[in-house]
């Protein structure tokens, strides 16, 4: 072959190559754009929430917003329509949410609690002690639902509606015999469960659970996701999977709240509720006000963000740095 043909032709072949790459970056263009922007509004976002979530006054004053939320949001039920469709037992944030709830907060917080703390100092053994604390609450949380239940079980009735007329009228105690009136046939020895499934009737006290859970996961989500701003604050390290983390733990924040309202508001269950918001809140004092400020030890996980508050060249903060910017109240 010519040489001077063999020299074009290898020229040309360069020149196509350095052309698709130019269309190749022009392309990748606007999508490293949208990336930079994405980004930077995840970054904004995390830091104005995990600023939120981890300052002092919000802190010391959310389980006194809760209360207050629990105390007075049954007057809500005033103004709201029954007519509204989370009037409506069966709508879907009920069943999907509600009745998996501490499922869906152990997912969430369990997988932010794991990826701060393993990203930070690479240990299995401290991650698995931070996770603990969630167990310890879910352990709780098991014990009161079946200490509750049998509670319940051991101070209520069951009974089962019964026409009157069926017996020819029977006397109530003013001398007049009533046809047609429905009284109350009661069934000793019935469990609650097995009481409603057969379609009678359960009088006696009861605790919300619904109201516990909430509570409790609100308390519980606020707790674990505070540790976020002080360590941002100190100037660790994050990147966008503990971010997206955090913020779907937020928005599971918002949703509990959310949900908490509507029970309230629609079903109004005094003084049940109040009952379960009381349990839910001496829970979390006992536990995150409580044993986990004890010292770390194998009987105790500690508090959140225990040994994981770092400054940049990762060596750990004094505790009466830490205390800065991370107040144990």
């Amino acid at each position: 072959m010519d040489p001077k043909i063999k020299n074009k032709s290898n020229r040309t072949i360069e020149n196509d190559k350095g052309e698709t790459t130019r269309m190749a970056k022009d392309q990748s263009r606007p999508v490293k754009l949208a990336m930079m922007v994405l980004n930077s509004v995840l970054v904004v976002v995390t830091d104005l929430w995990a600023g939120l979530l981890g300052s002092a006054v919000f802190r010391r004053h959310f389980h006194l917003l809760l209360s207050g939320v629990v105390l007075f949001g049954p007057a809500m039920s005033l103004w709201v329509s029954k007519y509204s469709i989370f009037a409506n037992r069966n709508h879907y944030l009920y069943r999907m949410f509600l009745r998996s709830g501490w499922g869906w907060t152990c997912v969430f917080t369990g997988s932010f609690v794991f990826v701060l703390s393993f990203s930070i100092r690479r240990s299995l053994s401290l991650s698995v002690r931070h996770l603990s604390r969630i167990a310890t609450v879910g352990a709780l949380r098991w014990g009161s639902r079946s200490l509750l239940t049998l509670l319940e079980n051991m101070a209520g009735s069951c009974y089962e509606p019964m026409p009157a007329t069926l017996v020819g009228g029977l006397n109530l105690g003013q001398g007049a015999s009533v046809p047609g009136q429905s009284l109350l046939l009661i069934h000793e020895g019935e469990r609650k469960a097995s009481c409603l499934k057969a379609g009678m009737l359960w009088q006696g006290w009861e605790v919300s659970e619904d109201t516990l859970l909430l509570c409790l996961c609100c308390l519980l989500l606020a707790e674990e996701t505070a540790v976020l701003g002080p360590y941002l604050a100190l100037g660790g390290p994050s990147g966008p999977p503990l971010r997206l983390l955090f913020l779907l733990c937020v928005s599971l924040l918002g949703l509990w709240l959310f949900l908490l309202l509507c029970l309230l508001a629609y079903f109004p269950q005094f003084p049940s509720q109040l009952l379960g918001g009381a349990l839910g809140c001496l829970g979390w004092r006992g536990l995150y006000q409580g044993w986990y400020r004890l010292q770390p030890s194998w009987c105790c996980p500690g508090w959140p963000g225990e040994g994981l508050l770092i400054t940049t060249q990762r060596e750990p903060y004094s505790e009466r740095d830490v205390h800065d910017v991370w107040p144990k109240y």
